[in-house]
């Protein structure tokens, strides 16, 4: 929340290392005549990534009054990059200017305490309200009404567009763009792509033939024919009986590919973001930014990022019941129900236990398919405690994970902002590097940079790795550590 202290006159943009979506910094000064609302963000925040479609709406519907500014304050080490956040901005569409607040300088002059807050300040350069956390849609549409009213009755409200919309920029322009999962089925041999922001999934041979493609390429909710599909930035995978379960992140769904068929359903959600009123489990039941999923015999699992839970339903019932995750943001194990997670958003089965990527927890853990969801830290010691440091599991380090897949006895971790690929060994409990400079970049060979891994699958003694802000599938040679591009082959 904003503090005491910055009520009255709004502090001036001061302090950012760098701006995105404008030629030069934005001055509250100059914005004076317009309702400004200041959101400070986080990339990683999954909160903050639901705020950004309110910012939409609102800057949509008050498009001649309202001035949006975001201000990223990131939490992660990485994310103070401004190459790391001009992508982000990117990935999610952001047309309003942003600042790289990397210092905090803006974060600490507004007296903001948590991502996101949102600070609205009046035509005259006063905090009007101000607000933290996600659903706050409503409360800023009426604050920002008022606002219009009595300013426009007052003569102090301008209507005219002060800062141009930047066009939507696409640094991909190739075959993918940031996609964040990758999923190879080695009995099919048949490899498939989440090609996350072209918002389509791809299926192709494990030489790079592209065989089919599901999804018009245009976001959207709608089932039917692959030509006719749509999608809002797909997520994880997992495949059962030819069918591919797919979290549909920005849907809030699970859709059903029936790869045979060719047709795509909906087998959970259907376009609006669950939250702890409305998400009581059973058939019908709402999500909320599922990033990942995994199936056990007739057992979906669904890696409940919007929430920090896991979920779990019977492919034949749909009635999805709490598996793990008590909604609460945080660090700690215990029973399913009552242990607390954040943010999940990579699994993978071996044996009796679920493994997971933790990311804002910067952890790997597990839950014990056998007991009640029993939860335990592998790696990982809490919401700030985040680093790149391998050896004893127990003070290894790791930094925004959001993919793991099991192979040949060990658990393969895609550390996101570390850009690196470590692996950790049940038997001795050890973290090992495996790939990755950590730094980012891109190559092949051995040696070779990603940037922002997010995903991974593996078979024939190759990684398959979603390179995510490379645009890229990059396959990792286990025994030589030969990286290669996945080089794909559209049908003409």
């Amino acid at each position: 929340m904003v503090t005491e202290p910055t009520f009255g006159e709004a502090p001036e943009f001061e302090g950012a290392v760098a701006w995105i979506n404008t030629g030069e910094p934005v001055r509250l000064a100059e914005l004076r005549g317009k309702i400004v609302l200041v959101d400070f963000w986080s990339q990683c925040c999954i909160n903050c990534i639901h705020v950004l479609d309110d910012l939409a709406y609102l800057e949509n519907k008050y498009r001649k009054h309202l001035v949006i500014v975001g201000v990223h304050s990131g939490k992660f080490e990485h994310e103070r990059n401004t190459d790391s956040v001009r992508l982000a901005v990117e990935r999610y569409d952001v047309r309003h200017p942003v600042a790289n607040d990397a210092e905090y300088r803006i974060w600490k002059a507004y007296g903001a305490q948590a991502w996101p807050t949102l600070c609205l300040i009046d035509p005259n350069g006063q905090v009007a309200a101000a607000y933290s956390g996600e659903g706050r849609r409503e409360e800023l549409d009426k604050a920002i009404r008022r606002l219009v009213i009595e300013h426009s009755r007052s003569g102090t409200l301008e209507e005219s567009h002060v800062l141009a919309v930047p066009p939507s920029l696409r640094s991909g322009g190739g075959d993918l763009l940031f996609p964040g999962k990758v999923l190879v089925d080695p009995e099919s041999l048949r490899v498939f792509i989440a090609d996350s922001f072209h918002h389509r999934i791809l299926i192709c041979h494990v030489d790079g033939t592209v065989v089919d493609v599901a999804g018009t390429g245009k976001p959207g909710l709608q089932d039917g024919a692959f030509e006719e599909a749509e999608f809002r930035a797909p997520q994880g995978m997992a495949l059962k009986d030819n069918v591919l379960y797919v979290a549909d992140t920005q849907n809030h769904a699970v859709r059903a590919l029936h790869v045979d068929s060719r047709r795509v359903a909906t087998f959970a959600g259907n376009g609006t973001q669950g939250n702890f009123k409305t998400m009581i489990g059973g058939p019908g039941t709402l999500l909320s930014s599922p990033w990942d999923t995994a199936i056990v015999d007739n057992m979906l699992y669904v890696a409940m990022a919007g929430t920090h839970q896991i979920w779990r339903a019977a492919v034949e019932t749909r009635n999805f019941r709490l598996f793990a995750g008590s909604g609460m943001e945080s660090l700690a194990d215990g029973p399913g129900p009552s242990a607390q997670l954040a943010q999940p958003s990579g699994m993978a089965v071996a044996g009796h236990y679920l493994y997971f990527a933790d990311s804002e927890v910067s952890a790997l853990r597990r839950a014990n398919l056998r007991s009640s969801g029993d939860v335990e830290t592998l790696i990982g010691a809490g919401l700030f405690e985040f680093g790149d440091r391998v050896g004893p599991a127990k003070s290894a380090r790791l930094q925004h994970p959001l993919g793991v897949c099991w192979y040949d006895g060990k658990i393969y971790i895609a550390d996101t902002y570390n850009h690196r690929i470590k692996a950790y060994f049940p038997a001795d409990r050890t973290v090992h590097h495996v790939a990755g400079t950590g730094r980012p970049g891109r190559g092949t060979g051995t040696g070779a940079a990603f940037w922002e891994p997010s995903g991974l699958s593996a078979a024939g003694g190759r990684l398959y790795i979603a390179d995510t802000n490379n645009h890229r599938i990059a396959t990792l040679d286990l025994e030589t550590g030969e990286v290669a591009d996945f080089a794909l082959t559209f049908p003409s």
